[in-house]
């Protein structure tokens, strides 16, 4: 067996005692993460202190979902005021029929309806939209995934103060202006500044992304545009 190969299944022997259940490479265009594949089978963490940053979130999390759905696979969507507007998902290639909507009264509920929700290993996914999320719920959410292999997106709503959690990544989603194709305006690429905050087995940093024909598509930053908005919440963890 070559170096490489040795290597290799080290790093995916590491991954999995790290809590991730990576049963196939998904590559979509994130050429900064880790082999430039989106990890699997984990819980990811966004945080958005602002509707504005809820907005570009969904759509961030829309175009991971509809590589990771495909064609045939099923999503839940969990909040307590659902803001999303199903048909915008075709948007990003996510049959609106395939979501799952569940609104739950309760803000102290969500975290264990996602529980039980990730625990559900014929989903694809699960997305739920929450203030609030101790260490000890997010413990709970990812040794759920372990078992299931379902991946998991936790949506920071209003988040004003960061606090350690278990989620393999954290990242911050903003808006930019799109891109115009052929110079005819309003017919652009969708664009997103995006921060990834931090995640296991990579490096942190700052990425202009932008949607073009169901992938994502990374643009170089300028040293003076690639610090990170960590800085921006208040860091307690």
């Amino acid at each position: 067996m070559r170096r490489a190969e040795i290597i290799e299944i080290l790093k995916q022997d590491i991954m999995r005692l790290e809590g991730y259940k990576q049963s196939a490479p998904l590559r979509v265009g994130l050429e900064f993460l880790q082999d430039g594949a989106f990890p699997l089978g984990a819980v990811h963490e966004f945080l958005s202190p602002s509707m504005e940053n809820l907005t570009a979130t969904a759509g961030f999390i829309s175009g991971l979902l509809s590589n990771i759905m495909s064609a045939s696979g099923v999503a839940v969507w969990i909040s307590n005021h659902r803001k999303i507007f199903p048909p915008g998902l075709a948007g990003y290639g996510v049959d609106p029929s395939r979501v799952i909507f569940i609104e739950v009264k309760k803000e102290a509920d969500i975290a264990w309806v996602m529980e039980e929700a990730l625990k559900c290993a014929p989903l694809s996914a699960v997305v739920s939209e929450m203030e609030e999320l101790t260490f000890t719920a997010s413990r709970r959410l990812q040794l759920a995934v372990e078992q299931s292999h379902v991946t998991g997106f936790v949506v920071r709503r209003n988040c004003r103060k960061v606090n350690t959690t278990a989620c393999v990544s954290r990242w911050q989603i903003s808006s930019l202006p799109g891109v115009d194709i052929d110079d005819l305006p309003g017919m652009g690429y969708t664009r997103w500044r995006v921060d990834l905050l931090k995640i296991k087995n990579g490096l942190p940093g700052t990425w202009d992304i932008r949607w073009v024909q169901g992938r994502f598509q990374v643009n170089p930053l300028t040293p003076a545009q690639s610090e990170p908005a960590t800085w921006r919440l208040t860091q307690t963890g």
